[in-house]
């Protein structure tokens, strides 16, 4: 790779990281900042709802504004209104207040979710797109790894007003090396034919697309099971079982490890059994292991190991379910392939945040209604795949031998 290559992944690799990074740090963050601001559960739940709100619908909007006036200034809004909020968030004197700056922040860091993969399909296509785009969804399977780590270590040592004050200081660096190493992909004579009217004919027509949303929901539920799981379990497992954030780190990030090394077969097994196959195999698998998980749970056994251990195994079932929809979903819509990917994010955001309101809702303090979550949403999926794959259109594109 070129030195440009990897200048552009660097750059294009930290602005899509902004957000991931400032949900995975705050994680361990939500029993501490409870008892700092006297906020009940659900209402730190919310904080952490909001941004997955704001940053999942500020897609729909930030998507179809680059395309009107170029990919640059809408990252510096975004960067600029995601400081805003960090810095409000570290100062933030009641719970209310940290709920309100979390969605200024998450609407910021909703240009680094959608932009970036604007700027890769206007530099590259091919095999070199492709190698840019998989430095980018590296970044994102490290994050769930490194950042919880990193955002204990912060909490334990300086408070969680910290974990703000870093992420903040991240988006600082991000400004500086947009506007030193990126320059701008979409000329202006490129967005003569961009506008909003445009942009609502594709989101209408891909709504009317069942297949497209179909394969959008069964990885949508798959991603919400994670997301009752990213909401509950620090609770849970610090407040429950009494691990310390560091340790809750540790067992957060094993099932990031699974789902990152299940992820890396795609391509081999795809190659090797067809995506629709790998599809139904995965979901019949993590819906599977949820089901007995739940059983077991019910049942009346209440062992951290035994529940690792299957969460484990589910979500490595799962990283196979989130990469073949996508390509399954796109494969039909290359020429509004932009908008596709921003109605795609969005629709994911939105479903995991309706399952997060829920199962908030349902939340005592205990693994029960968590894993009861996680479960349904792994059983809708599994649902849905049986409606929208069929056998019939997986012979058309079974491998050959």
């Amino acid at each position: 790779m070129s030195p440009k290559f990897l200048r552009i992944a660097v750059v294009l690799g930290l602005l899509s990281a902004i957000g991931p990074f400032a949900i995975d740090m705050y994680l361990p963050a939500l029993p501490s900042i409870g008892e700092d601001l006297n906020a009940s559960t659900a209402a730190v739940q919310m904080s952490l709802l909001i941004f997955f709100l704001s940053m999942g619908f500020g897609q729909i909007v930030v998507g179809p504004i680059s395309d009107m006036v170029g990919r640059k200034l809408p990252l510096y809004g975004g960067l600029a209104l995601f400081m805003v909020g960090g810095v409000g968030s570290a100062l933030a004197p009641t719970i209310e207040w940290l709920i309100a700056f979390r969605f200024l922040q998450g609407f910021g860091a909703s240009a680094g979710m959608a932009v970036p993969r604007a700027i890769v399909r206007d530099l590259h296509t091919g095999t070199e797109a492709a190698k840019l785009m998989s430095l980018l969804m590296l970044v994102f399977s490290v994050s769930p790894i490194l950042a919880p780590l990193t955002g204990s270590q912060i909490i334990e040592n300086f408070g969680w007003r910290a974990v703000f004050w870093t992420v903040t200081g991240a988006a600082v660096l991000a400004t500086i090396l947009l506007a030193t190493s990126l320059k701008e992909t979409r000329p202006v004579e490129e967005r003569a034919g961009s506008s909003f009217g445009t942009a609502l004919s594709g989101y209408r027509f891909l709504m009317g697309d069942r297949n497209f949303l179909g394969l959008t929901a069964i990885a949508g539920f798959g991603i919400a099971s994670f997301f009752v799981y990213l909401s509950s379990s620090s609770f849970i497992l610090i407040d429950y079982y009494g691990l310390s954030p560091s340790v809750y780190s540790v067992f957060f990030s094993i099932n990031a490890v699974a789902f990152i090394g299940m992820s890396q077969l795609t391509g081999l097994l795809s190659e090797r059994f067809g995506l629709r196959r790998v599809v139904r195999i995965a979901v019949v698998g993590y819906a599977t292991t949820m089901v007995v998980l739940f059983a077991i749970m019910a049942s009346g056994v209440d062992r951290l190991d035994v529940m690792a251990a299957l969460l484990f195994i589910g979500y490595g079932f799962l990283g196979l379910v989130i990469p073949t929809t996508s390509v399954l979903a796109m494969e039909e819509h290359g020429e509004i392939a932009g908008t596709a990917s921003a109605l795609m994010g969005t629709l994911h955001f939105a479903i995991g945040a309706v399952a997060m309101g829920v199962a908030g809702v349902f939340f005592d303090g205990t693994p029960l209604p968590m894993v009861a979550g996680i479960t349904l949403c792994a059983v809708i999926s599994f649902a849905l795949a049986k409606v929208t794959i069929g056998r019939g259109r997986e012979a058309v594109e079974a491998p050959a031998e």
